[in-house]
Parts: C-alpha cells; structure tokens; sequence
C-alpha cells in the first residue's frame, strides 16, 4: 500500500514542477514535451478530421450504394436487381478506399503542418 501512494506523490510533484515548461510524457523510452496551447489547438484540430472522415465513411458508401444500385444500374442501364447490387457493392468499396486515402493526405499533410510549426519555436 506504501508503494502505490509513494508513486502517485512522485507523479504529482512531477507534474507539478513541469507545469511551466509542459507536460513531459513518457513512451518507451522516447520523452515528448507538448506544451498546453499547441497541444490543445492540435488536439482540436485533429478531433474536427478525424470526426469528419468518419461521418463521410458511414454516409457516402451507403448512400452511394443505394444510389448508384436504384439510379445508374437499375434506372439507368437497366440491370437486374441481382446484377444491380455487385456493381453498387463495387462503387462502395471504391468509395471506402477514396476516403481512406483523403484521410490519410489530410492527416499527413496536417502532421507536417503541425511539425514544421514546432520545429519553428
């Protein structure tokens, strides 16, 4: 019981003391120093992506799935309703894969951003 409230003493002075210069996190080996007004700016900034591509990933497939199956392949060309859903079920996944990429160049590129910005202080 003494091991525990001794750690979380130590942990407590520790923050404490780094309050003024950051807040030192520990991974592994590696130390990262963020300070409080970057970190919170970037933390917003990476929320608003991240809950964006999420709500394209659930919207535009399944929309453009039941779209393209009853106003391109079945409306348009028509298709059978068998034929109709492999072709709706291949521009979905072609979706997924356009949107996975984006996210991915977002977050590269806002990555970089946010490096260069940090490297600059």
């Amino acid at each position: 019981i003494l091991l525990p409230a001794l750690l979380v003493n130590l942990t407590w002075q520790s923050l404490h003391h780094s309050q003024c210069c950051g807040l030192l996190l520990q991974a592994g080996d590696a130390y990262s120093v963020f300070t409080t007004s970057r970190n919170e700016g970037s933390l917003t900034s990476t929320l608003r992506t991240l809950l964006f591509f999420t709500a394209l990933m659930i919207t535009l497939p399944v929309g453009l799935y039941f779209s393209s199956k009853a106003y391109i392949f079945e409306g348009t060309l028509g298709m059978s309703n068998r034929d109709s859903y492999f072709y709706a079920a291949i521009v979905a996944v072609v979706t997924v894969h356009v949107v996975l990429a984006l996210f991915v160049y977002v977050a590269w590129n806002e990555g970089t951003r946010q490096w260069r910005e940090g490297k600059q202080d």
